[in-house]
């Protein structure tokens, strides 16, 4: 897939390849009755830039119109259904026209723009753009969107005051550049910028085109004084005063972002697959100690978990076996643990490729980088969609148990609850306290049965219980 980003420009799979005999907006000659392009003036398409791509959002043009490109250089940024990625062009050139300006959607292999050969071409370019009546026009501006759902761990402390930018006070909570609240849109140096000078971008008011964040924006917020504000308690307040505050219009019809539309089409597929679940309660004492110790040394619970699992699937790899025609399954080569994360607008599952090879340290590395890609919108395609078995936990919020929804094409996804002081029955016949946690596996009946999962589970308790492997 990291392929399809180094060739954006260039079709990539049969059903989007463009037949060079096709019309084209360029100098053409007669051959057999067809026309054929002589490489002019060449149409910049709309990449592939995952699996389930099926069309994407221009974010920014790197380039301007009648800026000269080379061969390899980033020209546009294009939010997929998982991610912002820059892409790069193909050929050397000097960019004619844009067809599909910023916030525009379009999909995958239309043109969004035109490549001229050389200078005396963009004229030309410009004309056979204005004359396509097949150029897709940009996006409206979406109406006032209902904003996420914040997270129990971004939640600020209502007791104590909270500082604001001196100039935040007086503008809207929600601006352009935040399309009512769901996402942000800024440049991908913006981005980096806001990253390097601990800047919020959800304050920063862009001054780009429909709003966007630029680095002139990020750099003018970073050397604003700030005044503390007393944070008023929202106890009490009615929903329309709490809506208000988060930016948030009540009665408002929201457009699902390009994520949301993919999560959509997935959950839709998933309904199609025949799913039965089973539940196993497992103690996590000893598990619980072993992350005390080397907590320290980074690692982390999620890391854990995957490497748990991958040691279970190793010796039960039906359940790491996908389906994908409904007559055949794969049993995968690999062991990919996928672990969703949430983010801004949507879900995304970063993979820990190989997770029972690698070990605990690295594993954990691994994770964080992978988590601050997938939060920046940087995720390559490989490193979201190759997992084989996905692990989903709300433990961190206290959750004790829930189902989890099967991801298309894979045999099983396991539901991940928090460990909880329960009473429990000791051997020996006395009242005891131990942590446990319930895990729920749903799972494709078509290619694993009650029995496959049952034995799965307990493998995957009896590691958790005594996780002296975990280590090697």
């Amino acid at each position: 897939m990291a392929h399809l980003l180094n060739t954006s420009f260039i079709p990539t799979s049969q059903p989007l390849r463009r037949n060079p005999t096709s019309s084209a907006p360029a100098l053409i000659s007669g051959r057999r009755g067809r026309a054929q392009v002589q490489a002019k003036i060449r149409e910049i398409f709309m990449p592939a830039l995952s699996s389930t791509m099926t069309e994407g959002k221009i974010v920014s043009w790197v380039k301007s119109e009648g800026d000269k490109l080379s061969k390899g250089e980033s020209v546009v940024v294009v939010e997929s259904d998982k991610a912002d990625m820059d892409v790069e062009t193909f050929y050397d050139g000097y960019l004619a026209s844009i067809m599909v300006e910023e916030g525009g959607v379009a999909a995958v292999g239309s043109a969004i723009a035109l490549l001229a050969e050389t200078e005396d071409e963009i004229a030309e370019a410009k004309t056979k753009a204005n004359s396509s009546s097949a150029a897709p026009a940009p996006a409206a501006p979406a109406p006032p969107a209902t904003a996420p759902e914040p997270q129990p761990e971004k939640i600020p402390d209502n007791a104590g005051p909270a500082v604001v930018p001196k100039a935040a006070a007086t503008v809207a909570s929600t601006h352009p550049a935040s399309e009512g609240g769901k996402r942000i849109v800024a440049s991908p140096y913006a981005k980096k910028l806001a990253k390097d000078l601990k800047v919020d971008l959800g304050s920063v008011v862009g001054s780009g085109p429909l709003g966007r964040i630029v680095a002139k924006d990020v750099e003018a917020f970073a050397t604003q004084p700030t005044v503390a504000v007393a944070a008023e308690p929202s106890v009490g307040k009615s929903a329309a005063a709490v809506a208000a505050e988060a930016g948030i219009e009540l009665g408002s019809v929201v457009p699902f972002t390009t994520m949301q539309g993919a999560v959509s089409r997935n959950m839709l597929e998933s309904l199609s697959v025949p799913t039965f679940r089973v539940g196993y309660t497992i103690t996590t004492d000893a598990l619980d100690a072993l992350y005390k110790k080397i907590k320290s040394k980074g690692v982390t619970m999620t890391a854990l978990l995957a490497k748990a699992t991958a040691l279970a699937l190793v010796k039960h790899p039906v359940v790491n076996s996908g389906c994908r025609d409904g007559k055949s399954f794969t049993y995968n080569s690999s062991i990919n643990i996928a672990v969703a994360v949430a983010i801004d607008g949507g879900l995304i599952t970063p993979v820990l490729q190989d997770a029972d090879k690698v070990d605990i340290y690295t594993l954990s590395r691994k994770w964080k980088e992978l988590v601050d890609k997938a939060r920046a919108k940087q995720l390559q395609p490989h490193e979201y969609n190759t997992g084989t078995f996905t692990v989903s936990n709300l433990g961190m919020f206290g959750v004790d148990r829930f189902d989890a929804i099967l991801p298309p094409g894979t045999g099983a996804i396991m539901a991940v609850g928090s460990s909880q002081p329960t009473v429990v029955a000791t051997k020996d016949g006395r009242i005891g306290r131990k942590n446990q946690m319930q895990v729920n596996v749903t799972a494709d009946h078509r290619i694993i049965y009650g029995a496959d999962l049952a034995s799965f589970l307990q493998t995957l308790a009896k590691i958790i219980e005594d996780p002296k492997d975990l280590t090697f």
